[in-house]
């Protein structure tokens, strides 16, 4: 890729008409506890607002996918009473989109290539090392985004305070493209939120800190901010957070009605004691009834 000058586009904010949302798993391993929380949320804060709920597979990273993982997370949602709008997305699936993505930022001069490893670097944020530096494109190289001189991101959250970082000085040119030959996180999250209209993104606290790199993309290629509200973590007995603790256990089949109200009660959601047992979708319909995004700012780790 030659960068050559372009324009900087604008940011936007989401204008798609009506409410779409989404829960997007990585297969790395069958949905647990946390995960089932995340997509419930999602799923709610979509039907209470009438809107559609998709489903994507984030399976871009194919040294951490596990075979059968993501048949087995769409069958537990689906067994949850947790069924979604349209076609299941496969981030795999869409490379070419990236790919186009990337070379519009390289257009606009926006990219470098990196030959560092993650061990090259003690903090962080990445240094800078390779920006001024000659990386033939046949050396393994990533790239990167330089962020040198953008003005601090703050973001609005529908239950978390106001979130407003410097990109530049607290993460630093982050990877758009590793040197695998796969696209990052970052890339690809932000093309398919746009690609499939997203007006509100939920998901959990732990990804609050990615969004303002999330806006930094969006802006450069001008694409809609959409809306996002971040939920509190599940955590294990360990104290880690449950996703990567050692207790974390698969959310099994057959005690789907138990599993949902533990869900609601961690969403500060608890249906009423009559409720225990009774079908999902009963249960369902009850929290869609009454969900209230307010009341998870009272949730704590």
């Amino acid at each position: 890729m030659n960068a050559v000058s372009d324009s900087t586009a604008t940011a936007t904010t989401a204008t798609a008409e009506g409410y779409v949302g989404r829960f997007a798993p990585s297969p790395t391993g069958r949905l647990h506890a946390g995960s089932l929380v995340s997509a419930l949320a999602s799923f709610l804060d979509a039907r209470a607002a009438r809107g559609r709920w998709l489903v994507r597979i984030e399976d871009i990273d194919a040294a951490r996918v596990v075979p059968g993982a993501a048949d087995q997370i769409l069958a537990t949602l689906e067994a949850h009473g947790l069924h979604w709008d349209g076609a299941v997305r496969y981030q795999s699936r869409r490379l070419e989109a990236y790919q186009d993505a990337l070379e519009r930022l390289a257009r606009q001069g926006r990219l470098y290539r990196c030959a560092c490893r993650r061990g090259d670097y003690a903090s962080a944020r990445y240094p800078g090392t390779c920006r001024d530096r000659s990386i033939g494109p046949d050396t393994p190289h990533a790239w990167r985004l330089y962020t040198q001189g953008v003005a601090p991101i703050t973001v609005l959250d529908r239950v978390e305070p106001p979130l407003t970082e410097d990109v530049e000085a607290t993460v630093g040119d982050f990877i758009l493209h590793r040197r695998d030959g796969a696209p990052a996180y970052q890339l690809a999250v932000v093309v398919d939120d746009a690609d499939q209209g997203i007006t509100d993104v939920v998901r959990g606290l732990d990804l609050y800190d990615n969004t303002p790199r999330q806006r930094l993309l969006q802006g450069f290629l001008g694409l809609p901010h959409p809306s996002t509200l971040h939920h509190p973590l599940v955590y294990a007995t360990d104290g880690e957070k449950l996703s990567k603790s050692k207790a974390a256990l698969a959310v099994t089949r057959g005690a789907e009605s138990d599993h949902l109200v533990r869900a609601l009660a961690q969403l500060r959601h608890a249906p009423p004691h009559e409720l225990t047992g009774a079908p999902p979708e009963e249960i369902l319909s009850f929290a869609i009834a009454t969900w209230d995004p307010a009341r998870l700012r009272a949730v704590r780790p």
